[in-house]
């Protein structure tokens, strides 16, 4: 995906088309304002000014037209986007104000994937004129950082395996001037086991890797960002159903959005140390594969008994977790595509959240309340530790009964993460299921901008 920066630029009185966000709740004040033949026009197209409804208002010339878009109560980043999908190729400017928010919305109207369509239907330029031109690279910024976890979740795992994964980190790494080691064959055999055992069964050319990426002053609060990266996951041996496979080349939207935060922090400066660690495997079925009743010792030193191969997330997180905690972080995220029991509570578009500060927990809520990047808070709730009791190792990684999947997948997690640090855990889906304005149908960043936000605030 192209960059977004040619289509909001600064307002310097250029011509341009105005666009009125209309509200609700007032549209008849609104409608005052305007001339008999716009009145005409608002009713012909029967205008009330509901979420997403948009008229076109002529002007004296017959290029010399506006547009009124509606608007619910309370603002969002996508009260503009419908309308940018829908307008034609032109400039444009509000008539009230420019929210950055909005602009966001306008952004990302324009997202596209189109890496493999012989003839991509071309793209319809809409430029938004902005006079907050002091948030128009951050606006930027984080619409590039939206589509980067649209980008890499939307490839297929063909040509987004292992090696391609690392390479995108890599990349990002080396054009912030930050230090990059990956960890792999028999050292990370060695100092990451859950890793090498969860992804051995790979094919030639795709083996499992961890990417550790530090940036920024050592004297700044150290913070750590941790992102799941199955490029695809078969369920292993305990194999899934060819219907639950479709989607697990998303299986690395964690890791996607972890990618993502941590470009936002090395491109804005953030005044942090960064420790990015991305643990990625493809999780396949081989003859050498993990198996059900295996024992893996952590990195941490903790024995983990296999209940499930399909549960190989976690196992490749507690390895990436605990090297972490090792530099003893201020702060801790780590984003994963964890349960589907998180879907089933939650639904696609609303991650949920896990936390072991609640000083934490309320900062992300009201970050993601925000920026219209909503998190739910799920309890770490410790008596359901008992479901991941093994008999034979320290703790089982799939939790017996089929209860609280999502709850015992971060308790899990938890058994990995040192009491005295501070620790997010984020189960997003990292996938649209339909399209939406300005959110088409595929990968997507779900707790991207809240955890941003949150960031900001802290240590901006």
């Amino acid at each position: 995906m192209a960059g977004f920066s040619s289509l909001i630029q600064p307002d310097r009185g250029q011509a341009a088309h105005l666009v009125h966000m209309v509200a609700q709740a007032d549209p008849d004040q609104w409608r005052a304002t305007l001339n008999a033949r716009q009145r005409a026009a608002v009713d012909a197209g029967r205008f009330a000014a509901k979420p997403g409804e948009m008229v076109i208002l002529p002007g004296d010339d017959a290029d010399d037209w506006s547009v009124a878009v509606g608007m619910p109560a309370k603002p969002t980043p996508w009260d503009l986007a419908g309308a940018a999908q829908k307008l034609p190729a032109g400039t444009y400017r509000l008539a009230q104000p420019t929210q950055a928010d909005a602009a966001l919305g306008w952004l990302l109207a324009h997202y596209r994937y189109t890496r493999y369509l012989s003839s991509p239907e071309p793209m319809a330029e809409r430029v938004l004129l902005t006079a907050d031109v002091a948030h128009v690279d951050a606006t930027v910024a984080l619409a590039e950082a939206v589509a980067l976890v649209r980008d890499l979740v939307n490839t297929p795992a063909a040509d987004m395996g292992p090696a391609q994964l690392a390479a995108a980190i890599e990349e990002e790494a080396r054009g912030h001037g930050a230090r990059i080691a990956i960890h792999h064959g028999d050292a990370l055999e060695q100092d990451f086991p859950c890793v090498a055992a969860v992804g051995r069964a790979a094919a030639k050319g795709r083996e499992p890797r961890l990417v550790e990426v530090e940036w920024g002053d050592e004297n700044h609060p150290r913070i750590a960002i941790i992102g799941k990266g199955v490029c695809f996951d078969t369920g292993g041996l305990d194999i899934k159903p060819s219907s639950a496979m479709l989607l697990m080349k998303k299986d690395m939207g964690g890791a996607a959005h972890a990618l993502a935060l941590a470009r936002l922090v090395m491109r804005s400066a953030l005044p942090v140390r960064l420790h990015l660690l991305i643990p990625i495997v493809e999780n396949s079925v081989a003859g050498d594969a993990f198996r059900p009743g295996d024992v893996l010792r952590s990195r941490k030193g903790i024995s983990v008994e296999i209940g499930n191969t399909d549960a190989e997330g976690r196992l490749i997180l507690a390895d990436a977790l605990a090297l972490a905690c090792e530099r003893k972080p201020e702060l801790m995220l780590d984003f994963a595509t964890l349960t589907g029991a998180a879907r089933v509570a939650l639904g696609p578009e609303l991650p949920a959240l896990f936390a072991n500060d609640d000083a934490l927990a309320e900062d992300l809520v009201a970050a993601g309340s925000a920026v219209a990047d909503p998190l739910w808070r799920l309890p770490l709730w410790q008596p359901y530790a008992d479901m991941l009791k093994s008999e034979i190792a320290d703790v089982n990684n799939a939790g017996e009964g089929g209860m609280a999947g999502s709850i015992t997948a971060a308790l899990f997690l938890q058994k990995f993460v040192e009491a005295d640090i501070a620790w997010a855990h984020f189960d997003t889906f990292a996938w649209m299921p339909s399209s939406r304005p300005g959110r088409p149908k595929g990968g997507d960043a779900l707790g991207l901008r809240a955890s941003w936000q949150m960031l900001r605030q802290r240590f901006g």
